[in-house]
């Protein structure tokens, strides 16, 4: 399927697809000695693809220990900047000699975690996040609009007690919400979501990873709305530890591309990866097509009116209503997150947090693609974007154009009833499920209550 609205901030692709992972391990340079002997003498940083950051940075958390405080990729200088806490000057010379640019900080990663806790016990107000930013090793709490009076003066009571070096406090325009969508559009209750990865489920049969908030709205899901349904929920997991579905299609012979559908190409996803800030990251939807950004922090905490979610990737790459589930990834073709939520929209930007992979495969203990698929289920039109790959069924059905919701069905924008009918794909069916999809469990489509309340986090199915 093809997507006809691609948003302000358009994210560019070579001509020609996307280069292939290629299959060199992460490089570790040997440190350079110097001529007379003396082994203190580091090596430069390394250069090195922001792809291969987080292997590094796994790497280092392993060889420093609790001397390690964090590292982000500088995409000027395409090297690995390691946070070091601590005097001891033998772990620095070590991080240097593993092709790291080294920078003392004062907060630990102990501390900062200290932090944190802080925060949940004493700040776990709906309409907040917090999410540790190691480019300025604090911890970085954001307050969406509505977080007034008491609750704002709470939360800055809070932050201030945490001290002006362990953490700061900022103000979104805009208000949190979840997202639902990926790549292609998906249906079900009246929701309108997005298929995120296609993955081989533990007992070999094909499935796909899709927002924890759209599996427990609905549990059977079509590629077109009021199709009928082609898989089932199996796996669903929000609020809580997490935000991410396993669904299984109904069909075991589904052919199931591990791709993601961009519009005019398709990009392969080669393997699960791990979020590294700093780094540059596309996410696809099917209500705004393809959007770029950097990711902002890690491990973020994210309060939506139905509930605490904790582990995931904050970033500023835009998302609307229609959203959620969907895919987040490298140009290199390493899958990294699942659609959450956020606040903003494509034209004003803002927040978005974002599920991911790693955390959720594990979880359901799936593997990425489908093993069987082999050179048949590469970059074609009809693995990639056809009814067996479950990601769609033509432009018309499953795009992001009129009928999937582009447009006021889609709920354009991040309007106060971001989960209402109008965006769940269509009045009639948001209205309908308001009830039963969303006053049951808080995070339904149609769900206007949760949508616009107090919090102003609302549900954007």
């Amino acid at each position: 399927m093809s997507h006809k609205r691609i948003p302000k901030r358009k994210a560019a692709f070579a001509v020609g697809g996307v280069a292939a992972l290629g299959a060199a391990a992460l490089l570790i340079p040997y440190a350079n000695a110097s001529q007379d002997g003396d082994t203190g003498a580091a090596a430069a940083p390394t250069t090195l693809k922001a792809s291969d950051a987080p292997d590094l940075a796994a790497q280092l958390a392993d060889l420093l220990g609790d001397a390690f405080a964090g590292s982000y990729y500088d995409s000027d200088q395409q090297q690995l900047v390691v946070n070091v806490s601590g005097d001891d000057n033998n772990v620095i010379i070590q991080a240097k000699k593993a092709g790291a640019e080294v920078r003392e900080v004062e907060n630990s990663t102990a501390e900062l975690e200290a932090a944190a806790q802080t925060l949940k016990a004493e700040a776990t107000i709906a309409g907040t996040s917090w999410a540790v930013d190691p480019r300025t090793n604090r911890i970085l709490v954001t307050a969406d609009s509505t977080v007034t009076g008491g609750k704002w003066d709470q939360l800055e009571t809070t932050v201030q007690s945490l001290g002006a070096d362990t953490a700061t406090l900022k103000k979104s325009a805009g208000t949190f919400k979840t997202f639902a969508s990926g790549g292609d559009a998906i249906f079900g209750g009246g929701a309108r979501c997005s298929l995120g990865f296609n993955v081989t489920a533990g007992d070999g049969t094909p499935a796909f990873l899709t927002a924890g908030h759209c599996g427990v709205a609905a549990e059977q899901w079509s590629d077109a709305q009021d199709g009928e349904p082609i898989a089932t929920v199996d796996q669903a997991v929000f609020p809580g530890d997490g935000d991410f579905a396993l669904v299984k299609y109904d069909d075991p012979a589904t052919v199931a591309p591990s791709e993601v559908n961009i519009g005019e190409q398709t990009v392969q996803i080669t393997e699960a990866a791990e979020a590294t800030v700093g780094a540059e990251v596309f996410r696809m939807g099917s209500t705004t097509g393809l959007a770029n950004g950097q990711v902002l922090g890690l491990d973020a905490t994210v309060n939506y009116p139905e509930g605490t979610v904790t582990g995931l990737i904050q970033t500023d790459v835009c998302a609307e209503p229609g959203d959620s589930g969907g895919s987040l990834f490298t140009q290199d073709g390493l899958a990294i997150g699942l659609t959450s939520g956020g606040s903003g929209d494509c034209t004003v930007g803002g927040e978005t947090f974002f599920q991911p992979v790693t955390t959720a495969l594990e979880a359901v203990g799936a593997t990425l693609g489908d093993a069987a698929a082999g050179d048949d289920a590469g970059a074609g039109e009809e693995a990639g974007a056809g009814d067996e790959a479950g990601a769609g069924a033509g432009e018309e059905e499953a795009g992001a154009g009129d009928e999937a919701g582009a447009g006021d069905e889609a709920g354009a924008g991040a309007g106060e009833e971001a989960g209402a009918g109008e965006e769940a794909g269509g009045e009639d069916a948001g209205q309908e499920t308001g009830e039963e999809a969303g006053q049951e469990t808080g995070y339904g489509a149609g769900y206007e209550d949760a949508g616009a309340g107090d919090s102003g986090l609302t549900e954007t199915h």
